[in-house]
C-alpha cells in the first residue's frame, strides 16, 4: 500500500500523530487518509506500543516518510501521546487513534483556521462519528467544553507540555483525557469543540464491554479522585465510582466489576507518584463546564473560511 504524500510544497505547519498497537491494517488505512489530505500534515509520527514489531514493519514497508517510534513497554494511549507530542516538530499537534481519521479532505487547513480564529484554545476537539452513525453537516459552530476525545483533537504543543501530559495507563478508560483536561482547566487552558472538524472513528465500541475495560473504568475513577481531588471532595469521587458501577449493572456489564473494585488499592499504589491535587474550586468549575458548555462567539462562522 502506498501512502500518498500530497502537495508537500505547501506545508500546513501541523504534526499529525497516531497511536498504534496491534492492528497494522487499520493503522495503514489511517495513514493513507492522513497523507491524502490537501494540504497534508507537515509530518506524521506513529507510536507503536508494546514492541509490536509487525505493525512497525508494515508501516516501514510502505516506503512513506512516516516516522515510527517503537516502545518496548506498553505505555497505553496516553503514554504514547506523551512520546509523540514531545517528538513533534510543529506547534500544533493533531491526534488520531490507529482507527480514526479525518472525514474532510481539507481537515488540516480547517484546523489551522480554527486555531487562528480562537488563539485562546489550548485543545481543539473535532466532532466524532462512529460506525452506523449518520455523518451530519459540517456546520461552523463551536463551544467551550470540558472534555475531548484523544483520537480526534489537536493540541497546542507548548500548552500540552506544560501539563506534563497523560498518566501512562495501559487501559485508560475513564481516566486518560479527563485527567489531562482537568489539569489543563486548572492552568487556565480551554477546550474548543467544533462541528466544522469531523473525524470518523472506525469502531462499533463493542470493545467497551470487555471485562478489562469494565474493571479499568472503575479503578481509574478512583485513581483520578486520589491523584487530583482534594480530600474534601473524595466523597464526590466515591459517588462517581458508585454511579459508574450502577450504570455497568444496568447495562449488563457485570464481568469486571469485582476485579475493578479489588484493584483500586494496587492502582493507587502504583501511580501515587503522579499525585498532584487540584483546588476544590477547579474540580467543581470543571464539572460545571461539563454540564453546561459555553457557546463560542461567531468568529468561525464570520471568518475567512
Amino acid at each position: 500500500m502506498t501512502i500518498p504524500q500530497g502537495p508537500l510544497s505547501v506545508p500546513c505547519g501541523v504534526t499529525a500523530i497516531v497511536t498504534a498497537f496491534s492492528r497494522p491494517e487499520k493503522t495503514l488505512f489511517t495513514l493513507q487518509k492522513l497523507g491524502s489530505c490537501v494540504p497534508p500534515p507537515s509530518e506524521i509520527l506513529v507510536h507503536v506500543d508494546g514492541h509490536e514489531t509487525e505493525c512497525a514493519f508494515a508501516i516501514r514497508h510502505t516506503g512513506s516518510d512516516v516516522r515510527i517510534i517503537l516502545s518496548e513497554a506498553n505505555l497505553g494511549p496516553g503514554g504514547s501521546r506523551n512520546v509523540l507530542v514531545r517528538a513533534a516538530s510543529h506547534p500544533i499537534v493533531a491526534s488520531f487513534d490507529d482507527d480514526s481519521y479525518p472525514i474532510d479532505n481539507d481537515y488540516f487547513k480547517r484546523l489551522l483556521t480554527v486555531f487562528e480564529d480562537f488563539p485562546d484554545a489550548s485543545v481543539v476537539s473535532a466532532r466524532v462519528y462512529h460506525v452506523d452513525e449518520v455523518v451530519e453537516e459540517d456546520t461552523k459552530s463551536a463551544e467551550w467544553v470540558s472534555d475531548f476525545p484523544g483520537g480526534a483533537c489537536a493540541y497546542l504543543r507548548e500548552t500540552f507540555l506544560r501539563t506534563s501530559g497523560y498518566v501512562p495507563l495501559p487501559v485508560a478508560y475513564g481516566m486518560e483525557e479527563v485527567d489531562f483536561a482537568l489539569r489543563l482547566h486548572g492552568q487556565g487552558g480551554r477546550v474548543l469543540q467544533t462541528s466544522w472538524l469531523r473525524v470518523f472513528h472506525d469502531t462499533d465500541r463493542a470493545r467497551h464491554a470487555d471485562p478489562r475495560v469494565t474493571a479499568a473504568s472503575i479503578s481509574n475513577l478512583a485513581l483520578l479522585t486520589y491523584l487530583r481531588y482534594p480530600a474534601r471532595l473524595w466523597l464526590l469521587g466515591l459517588g462517581q465510582c458508585v454511579t459508574r458501577i450502577q450504570w455497568l449493572v444496568r447495562n449488563g456489564r457485570l464481568r469486571g466489576i469485582f476485579s475493578g473494585i479489588a484493584s483500586i488499592p494496587s492502582q493507587v499504589l502504583k501511580y501515587r507518584g503522579f499525585r498532584s491535587r487540584l483546588r476544590a474550586s477547579t474540580v467543581l468549575s470543571y464539572l460545571d463546564l461539563r454540564r453546561h458548555p459555553v457557546a463560542a462567539d461567531s468568529r468561525l462562522a464570520n471568518g475567512r473560511a
